[in-house]
């Protein structure tokens, strides 16, 4: 009996190492929802050139920086703005030394194929036939705020505001879209930029820039891997995989 619980002991002792070995090699990232796209071609090119696994969370900017102000244990904030990291940055969650500008996101509005409405220009969202438009929730998602911007710069606000749906995030709104919830969706390029359906860029002169931050988590365990991150995202093979995704 006692030879078969230090077999035992020994074979968990063996697993318990493995998952430790293991764990050194991973990073997460907590990543904003219009990366969804982009950061999984840029995982597989990290991870072949470093060997470290990523493991993504991926959400709405600002739950994202909640919980890491309540210790969620993220190596790696890629944030839809760049206030939130600086927010981080003031209350001591992320280094700020790491903090980047990496992209800077495209608003768009998308109709997908099959509508009954036809929407050519963001003026028709006002048309009484469009019935539901959705956009990320602007209090969560910059994208989403930057929508609002966008209908209360072309004068649309009264006419659209009750006609809107909110998602937690932007890819959820596209996806309100996609399945025929809603007419037309404001979402990001990168989400929709080779997908069906009618596309209308909106100015940037009509909401704040949209530039994307990045940022190496304090309490990292992982210090040199999440800086190899930010630093992948930032050179110029990151940079070039965010570009075929729409963002500048």
């Amino acid at each position: 009996m006692r030879s078969a619980l230090v077999l035992v002991f020994l074979a968990a002792s063996g697993c318990g190492e493995r998952r430790n070995v293991a764990s050194e090699r991973e990073i997460h990232v907590a990543a904003a929802a219009n990366l969804t796209r982009a950061f999984n071609e840029i995982k597989p090119a990290f991870e072949r050139q470093t060997g470290f696994q990523v493991i993504y969370s991926l959400g709405a900017t600002v739950q994202l920086a909640q919980q890491i102000e309540h210790g969620a244990p993220f190596d790696v904030f890629a944030a839809a703005d760049t206030e939130h990291i600086d927010r981080l940055a003031r209350g001591g969650y992320v280094i700020p030394e790491t903090k980047a500008v990496y992209a800077r996101g495209k608003l768009v509005l998308w109709i997908p194929d099959g509508g009954r409405e036809r929407i050519e220009h963001i003026e028709d969202l006002g048309n009484p036939g469009v019935k539901h438009v959705a956009l990320a929730n602007p209090q969560l998602a910059p994208y989403g705020r930057a929508a609002v911007e966008t209908l209360h710069a072309l004068g649309l606000w009264d006419a659209v505001e009750p006609k809107l749906v909110y998602g937690q995030s932007v890819s959820t709104a596209t996806q309100y879209a996609a399945t025929g919830n809603v007419e037309a969706a404001f979402t990001a390029l990168a989400l929709v930029y080779d997908r069906g359906g009618r596309r209308i860029d909106v100015a940037e002169n009509l909401h704040q820039p949209i530039d994307q931050a990045i940022a190496v988590v304090r309490d990292t365990k992982h210090a040199d891997q999440a800086r190899q991150f930010v630093a992948f995202v930032t050179s110029p093979a990151g940079r070039e995989i965010l570009k075929r995704y729409g963002y500048d």
